[in-house]
This record gives structure tokens, C-alpha cells and sequence, in this order.
């Protein structure tokens, strides 16, 4: 899949599911006055449109679209479901990422209705960041224009501008093009704690050895799925 192609669109119908095995892809959703809006950022290890394994097939909630290019897997819904009842070690690594990405859904909510917009893109930027390599101190996150960063966070292009700026001041990131983030960046979301802390903390410090042990443990199972396809 080359970089801005789709994998599928609001409202078509979900008949399969996609396993991300490398690129990035975003969701966006598109309002009845057509106004659109980024919902979240995946990497490899992710899984693409879990809708379509509802208990009654339905159509897309948002548009899949690779932000660089991308190799996936495609598993059709019946081919999906058989795995889930089948393969006892993939339906727990498969809960599990539904999981982590309910989990993730509502720090975002949170995130929203509590924290500032600052706060709100500090955020962002160290959950992109988390797609880096284990064990990199610094890390370059994808590439994203300041217009997407404004959608996710709910703020405008602009202040996201003069945010970034002051991150840039202060040491916390750095960027020519690419945006690499600093550890330091923690001090903008934890500083002050707020009561929302621990659920939104939880979502930015992932056991990357454990995230990277599932992707390889998915991996292997998704390969067997694509023979039997």
C-alpha cells in the first residue's frame, strides 16, 4: 500500500480485517457537513477495522489511510472469526489489543475534557514517539503535518505552531522536516498532576518489551492465517 492510499473508506462495507505488519496508517472520520477529523495514528503490530468482526457485519465508522507505505495483511471476516475460535494463544493476544486500544480511547476523552491543548499535544507526541524502536532515548515519530496534530487534539493550527515552538525552546523536541522527541516532553504531561494522571500516564508508558513481544507472537500466528487464506 503506497503512502495516502486507503485501505478502506467510511461506509463501505466491513467485510475484513487488515494486520498491520509495517508503515503507518491513520483513521479519520469525515461529519455529515463534512468537516474531518483524525482519531488516531497505527503502526506495525496493529490491527485495522476490528469492526468488521461484530456479531452483525456492518459498514466502516472511518476512513483507513497509510501515511507512509505499508505492508498488511488482509483476513476476511469468516476467516477471522474461525482464528478467534480456533487459535486460543491469537484470540488473547487479539483481546488484548482491543484491550489496550479501549484503554486508549478513553485517556483520549479524558485527555480532552481535562487538559489543556498544550498538555493535549505533549501527550500526542509521546504516544507517536512510542512507535520507535525498544530502547531509543530520542525518537523520531512519523511524519505529520501540524494541520493533523490540530485535528487530534481539537485546537488550531496555529496554537499547535506555538506549542511546538516552545517545545523546541525549551529542549523538549526537536524537528527539520522529521519531529524527534526528548524524554523531557514527560514533564509537560506530568507536571501538575491532574485526577485524570494515572489513566492517561498508563496510555504514554507502555512496556515496549512486552508491546514488542505480542507484535512478534502475532506475527507468526497472522502468518499461518495468510497460508490458509
Amino acid at each position: 500500500m503506497k503512502a495516502k492510499e486507503d485501505f478502506f473508506s467510511q461506509a463501505d462495507e466491513a467485510n475484513c480485517i487488515f494486520y498491520l505488519q509495517t508503515g503507518r496508517v491513520k483513521l479519520t472520520v469525515v461529519s455529515e457537513k463534512g468537516k474531518e477529523a483524525t482519531i488516531t495514528l497505527l503502526s506495525a503490530g496493529d490491527f485495522i477495522g476490528e469492526e468488521s468482526i461484530a456479531a452483525v457485519a456492518g459498514l466502516r465508522m472511518a476512513t483507513a489511510t497509510a501515511v507512509i507505505a505499508c505492508t498488511a495483511l488482509r483476513i476476511e471476516r469468516a476467516e477471522m472469526i474461525r482464528v478467534m475460535h480456533e487459535e486460543h494463544t491469537f484470540s488473547d493476544l487479539f483481546l488484548s489489543f482491543l484491550l489496550a486500544r479501549s484503554m486508549r480511547i478513553q485517556a483520549d476523552l479524558v485527555d480532552q475534557l481535562f487538559n489543556s491543548s498544550e498538555k493535549r499535544l505533549a501527550r500526542i507526541l509521546l504516544l507517536m514517539a512510542e512507535f520507535g524502536k525498544p530502547g531509543e532515548p530520542e525518537m523520531l515519530i512519523p511524519q505529520i503535518t501540524q494541520e493533523t496534530l490540530a485535528e487530534m487534539i481539537g485546537t488550531t493550527r496555529s496554537r499547535v505552531s506555538f506549542f511546538m515552538n516552545r517545545f523546541r525552546k525549551l529542549g523538549f523536541i526537536e524537528y527539520n522536516g522529521r519531529i524527534r522527541v526528548h524524554k523531557s516532553l514527560l514533564n509537560v504531561v506530568l507536571h501538575d498532576q491532574l485526577p485524570e494522571h494515572n489513566a492517561v500516564s498508563a496510555s504514554i508508558m507502555v512496556n515496549k518489551k512486552d508491546h514488542s513481544t505480542q507484535i512478534r507472537k502475532k506475527a507468526v500466528i497472522v502468518s499461518k492465517i495468510a497460508h490458509n487464506q
